[in-house]
């Protein structure tokens, strides 16, 4: 029998021309060892994958072919459970996924160097408006990080981890080599603030969601080694800039900074995919990813739809904890990225040529790092929506730590203050994930997160050109700083109410005997109920 099916194996026949024709009296119950497939049962209508419903030691059979691999799960036939192999390869794509968030937020956070080189190179002493214009490029790529998330997060959907995270670091390195051979500061705004912003977004989140696919037990390992790795390239960036490749001149920053995201594109290559597709069904998709079986026979265009819907699934706007939420964040990151940006000039101003400023941007760098990792675990200790009363104790303090910029008579007063700020940065992302999921439950989560991001774009985006515009109407830094502080107070305000709205939710569905709330957490591990879980990691 072996050597009839390596025969006919050779010679790339079908089934039918392969299959000797049973004798008469033959057990149709034969030993599997012996037993032929029946090309016209039901369980091989697939040409690929051939399996024997009883007895899984036959071995499958591929026309002209080697043997294939197992199919997906499937209802009928659920498989084994997917197993991350916690390690391996795994830490490879770590390293790969710690190079992309050092890279991109560590330029990020050092933008403060570029906005003063930015300055210099487009300085007009007629224009009166030179810091808000300036301050714009900076602004739209930290937006479009944001405002992209979206539509990334169907790109990786549809195309995967590897093919999304390899075309958008390219895409940020040609924005950053472009942006050196600029000569106006229109045209930076299109090379650094969309090129560069939108394909961070496009290389940034397949590097979170890949990790669930090589981990599982360890994966809060593994974020915290991408999240202590990529805080030590926020250490390093601002030395680097200032010390070494700053007197080189603005075109040749933006060379060096290009090679970043070059090597993050050649490293994206090792986010290769682990988990099955079928393991990990999407809402109203069925068991392999392919629409439910009532969609079997529908036209293209409803097909369509019922993809639409699953990428844009905007029922969490109906949870209404989750839209206060939104709105409190949306809110309170109006000022967020505004010391970022201005930080630098500010300090030259306020204190001089200290040649010291870049300490301020590796004291933020560092302490959001151990922010990170430190409210992490104090996260996982403090149980349900509870965790939003960290967000709006980190908001409140940021800002007020704000407003007290411009009130440091002492370089070492904004050691303190930005120290502060860089542990309640760290709290603040860390967080996000949690309560998404406490808020709208983990089939939703996916979608709450990008819809979040999408709707911090706008403010954070506009909060940098405004404190410009101030400081080109004030002759200074105070004013702007000062109103800088009141959206993250404002917004950690509301976001305090959160809890108490949910409880009440809560509260009136237990006494309607309403099951719909035990949807939260309950059973759901890595990979097993969400394609995008790690996504929820995310932007983080």
């Amino acid at each position: 029998m072996h050597s009839e099916s390596n025969e006919n194996t050779a010679e790339g026949g079908s089934l039918e021309e392969s299959t000797p024709e049973p004798q008469a009296g033959q057990n149709e119950q034969s030993s599997p060892s012996t037993m032929e497939p029946n090309p016209e049962t039901e369980q091989y209508e697939e040409p690929e994958h051939k399996i024997a419903p009883d007895d899984s030691t036959v071995q499958l059979i591929q026309t002209g072919k080697r043997p294939a691999t197992p199919p997906a799960p499937t209802a009928e036939h659920p498989g084994p459970a997917f197993v991350p192999p916690e390690g391996g390869f795994g830490w490879v794509v770590v390293f790969a996924a710690t190079w992309c968030n050092g890279s991109i937020f560590g330029i990020q956070n050092s933008f403060g160097i570029l906005h003063m080189m930015l300055l210099k190179d487009h300085e007009d002493l007629t224009d009166q408006t030179s810091q808000f214009k300036v301050a714009w490029v900076g602004a739209l790529a930290m937006g479009m990080i944001f405002f992209c998330s979206p539509v990334v997060s169907m790109f990786t959907d549809h195309f995967g981890c590897r093919k999304t995270a390899v075309c958008g670091a390219f895409v940020a390195f040609i924005g950053l080599l472009t942006s050196s051979f600029a000569i106006t500061l229109g045209l930076r705004y299109f090379t650094y603030g969309i090129l560069f912003g939108c394909g961070s977004s496009f290389a940034f989140q397949p590097s979170l969601v890949i990790l669930g696919h090589y981990f599982r037990q360890r994966l809060g390992l593994a974020n915290g080694v991408v999240t202590a790795g990529s805080s030590l390239f926020s250490m390093g960036l601002p030395v680097l800039l200032k010390k070494v490749v700053g007197p080189l001149g603005l075109a040749r920053t933006f060379q060096v900074l290009s090679i970043f995201m070059l090597v993050q594109s050649l490293l994206a290559l090792t986010f290769r995919p682990l988990m099955p597709s079928g393991m990990c069904p999407m809402p109203g998709m069925g068991m392999e990813g392919g629409p439910p079986s009532g969609l079997e026979s529908a036209s293209k265009w409803q097909r369509c739809l019922v993809k639409v819907r699953k990428y844009f699934n905007v029922r969490v706007f109906s949870v209404l904890t989750y839209r206060v939420w939104a709105f409190g964040v949306a809110t309170a990151v109006l000022g967020y990225f505004v010391p970022y940006v201005h930080l630098m000039n500010f300090v030259k101003e306020q204190f001089g040529d200290t040649q010291r400023e870049w300490v301020l941007l590796v004291c933020i760098g560092a302490s959001s790092g151990v922010g990170r990792l430190l409210f992490g675990k104090v996260g996982d200790l403090i149980p349900g929506v509870q965790k939003i009363y960290m967000q709006v104790a980190s908001f409140i303090l940021l800002g007020l730590m704000s407003m007290l910029i411009p009130q440091c008579a002492v370089f070492e007063g904004l050691v303190v203050v930005f120290v502060l700020m860089g542990l309640c940065d760290g709290c603040f992302i860390t967080i996000m994930a949690p309560i998404a999921f406490e808020l709208v439950g983990p089939m939703q989560a996916s979608q709450a997160i990008g819809y979040l991001l999408g709707l911090m774009a706008i403010p954070m985006t506009a909060g940098p050109p405004i404190a410009g515009l101030l400081h080109d109407y004030f002759g200074n830094y105070h004013v702007a700083f000062y109103l800088a502080g009141v959206p993250p107070v404002v917004g950690g305000i509301v976001m305090f109410f959160v809890p108490l709205v949910h409880w009440r939710m809560q509260r009136r569905r237990k006494e309607a005997n309403d099951p719909s709330m035990d949807k939260m957490l309950t059973n759901c591990s890595n990979g097993d109920m969400l394609p995008g879980y790690t996504d929820m990691e995310t932007h983080i």
